[in-house]
């Protein structure tokens, strides 16, 4: 059943794009109050689910530190990091996305940086430049991990920090249209899933709509055992539900990881 034409970083690029002509609620950039806010060090950002991150994950003094946000345009994390002090570099899929970063910037004076590109590779940046890597739950999005946590990893400095979230791979055992529409949990899927394998183009559409992005599930050991391969040391975890859905009382439906590049 495996659509082997399909390109998803192209895909998940126009339908990222549409997402955010819709007004997609990671697509919302943060108000000029948020701003000011986190100009007087009243901020929060999120990494999974819909929950500050704990800040204790992050330097305590934002001032000058670079950071990347890494597939994690919208208009929403990368500018209040960079309210708060920080050198942002935004890095996304998207250009609608990047777009509304550009957008919060502009509006409100202040000074990031937006690169176009696939997680996947990380080239236009260069070894060691960062000190935080941001990358809240997109990685769904790519059907490999190894190269995402290979240039996390390459593009910090000693000492730097990752901060990931991701989905619990056990979400996509369900049923989607039984999760969604009526509640119901309702096991039909072997894991690892992805959109790709599971359907023909055909399928998708009618499932999920031509434009939806293609996900993919992906191993705890990908996730986790991967930032360990790519050279991290983990000192942090945090899970958390999606009150929003049908599992959230079952199940936490995010993982978070604060990984450390050994200095």
């Amino acid at each position: 059943m495996q659509d082997s034409v399909v390109d998803p970083g192209a895909h998940n690029r126009a339908a990222w794009d549409k997402y955010v002509q819709e007004g997609n609620e990671w697509s919302r950039p943060v108000t000029t109050e948020d701003v000011e806010r986190a100009r007087t060090g009243d901020w929060s950002i999120v990494l999974i689910g819909r929950e500050p991150v704990d800040r204790s994950w992050l330097p305590t003094d934002l001032t000058g530190k670079d950071v990347l946000c890494l597939a994690s345009g919208g208009g929403q994390q990368g500018p209040i990091l960079a309210a708060a002090g920080a050198r942002v570099t935004v890095f996304d899929n998207s250009p609608r996305q990047l777009g509304q970063d550009r957008m919060v910037a502009a509006r409100d004076g202040l000074e990031l940086h937006t690169v176009l590109g696939d997680m996947r590779d990380l080239g236009a940046l260069g070894d060691a430049a960062f000190d935080v890597v941001f990358h809240p739950v997109s990685n769904l999005f790519a059907p490999d991990l190894a190269p995402v946590w290979r240039e996390c990893f390459r593009v910090l400095r000693p000492g730097g920090t990752l901060l990931a979230g991701f989905l619990n791979p056990d979400v996509y055992l369900f049923d989607h249209e039984a999760l969604d529409e009526r509640g119901e949990l309702v096991v039909v899927h072997k894991l690892p899933y992805s959109d790709v394998t599971q359907y023909s183009a055909e399928e998708r559409a009618a499932k999920f709509g031509a434009d939806a992005p293609l996900e993919y599930s992906h191993t705890l050991t990908e996730q986790i055992g991967g930032q360990f391969a790519a050279g991290f040391v983990l000192t942090g975890f945090a899970e958390a539900p999606d009150h929003s859905s049908a599992a959230a009382p079952y199940l936490s439906n995010y993982f978070a990881t604060r990984a450390v590049k050994p200095g």
